[in-house]
């Protein structure tokens, strides 16, 4: 099983996770921010992972250092579950829809982290969540994770709609990704190999 357990504490926060690949979707999800519960337990169930998370964070002051370093370490823990990342299909994507809402997302997990985002929000925060760091989690989970991801919203009027299709969709691209591939020996990848440090 692949499987990867990270705590992180800041003197902002106190994040502890649990993630397995190769789950049936189970989430155990506390962070104190209502919507980001929404969004992890969204990519439990559509991407088929087991995951746990217990974030305490200085919400008195604001959800951003919560929302980032659960990012961090959600990006952490699925670099150490992946390993060498050795027969695994790698790219992913995946178009999900939530009513009026439609959002793409694709992944390859190259050990090369890079984050292109697109999307237009209607409001400044859904619930507690405010839609400006939308991009910055999805950004801290392909640094951390040493991945290549691209999502956009196309279209939508509804916030709530168009967030959570984006996250649908990254939890669809990335379970493809990590999916492993029968007919594949070793590393997909013409070099034989995939970067291991930032910035190669």
């Amino acid at each position: 099983m692949r499987t990867a357990t990270i705590t992180r504490t800041t003197k902002e926060t106190d994040i502890a996770i649990t993630l397995g690949l190769d789950g049936t979707g189970q989430p155990s999800i506390s962070t104190g921010v209502g919507f980001l519960d929404h969004m992890l337990t969204a990519v439990a169930v559509h991407g088929l992972f087991d995951l746990q998370v217990k974030a305490v964070g200085d919400l008195h002051i604001d959800p951003h250092h919560t929302i980032e370093d659960v990012g961090i370490v959600l990006g952490q823990c699925l670099d150490k579950a992946l390993g060498g990342r050795s027969g695994i299909q790698r790219m992913g994507h995946a178009y999900v829809t939530m009513d009026e809402a439609l959002a793409f997302a694709a992944v390859d997990l190259s050990g090369r982290p890079y984050s292109v985002f697109h999307a237009q929000w209607h409001t400044p925060a859904i619930g507690q969540f405010p839609t400006s760091l939308v991009e910055h989690f999805f950004e801290s989970v392909a640094f951390h994770g040493r991945l290549n991801l691209h999502a956009r919203v196309e279209y939508g009027r509804d916030d709530h709609h168009q967030a959570e299709a984006l996250f649908k969709a990254l939890a669809r691209a990335l379970r493809a990704a990590v999916e492993p591939d029968p007919r594949r020996v070793g590393i997909a990848s013409t070099k034989g190999t995939l970067c291991q440090l930032i910035g190669l």
